[in-house]
């Protein structure tokens, strides 16, 4: 997450994201910088559109939550119910064992 924190703050400052500008601003901030995960930062954002790629996920709708169904709560409770039952029903056997 880091280093592509590292990559907006450069674009955000107007400087290129080239490899030694993001190892710079990674150990500035102290982290152990991996020099093969720089590499695919820098390749992978060659020739991105950032400014567009923030725009288009800042756009994204959030999916809403799903809605529980009437039917499909009452079956919860049933069997919460028919749990509890036989629960008591081990315990009242449990009881019989010690007379």
């Amino acid at each position: 997450m880091e280093y592509i924190y590292a990559g907006l703050l450069l674009f955000r400052a107007g400087k290129a994201i080239e490899e030694a500008s993001v190892k710079k601003v990674l150990e500035a901030a102290g982290v152990k910088v991996d020099d093969g995960r720089v590499k695919a930062l820098v390749a992978a954002l060659d020739g991105v559109n950032i400014e567009q790629a923030i725009k288009e996920a800042a756009v994204v709708p959030m999916a809403a939550a799903p809605v529980a169904h009437a039917g499909h709560t009452e079956a919860k409770k049933e069997e919460k119910k028919e749990e509890k039952k036989s629960a008591e029903e081990s315990v009242a056997g449990l009881g019989s064992l010690f007379g």
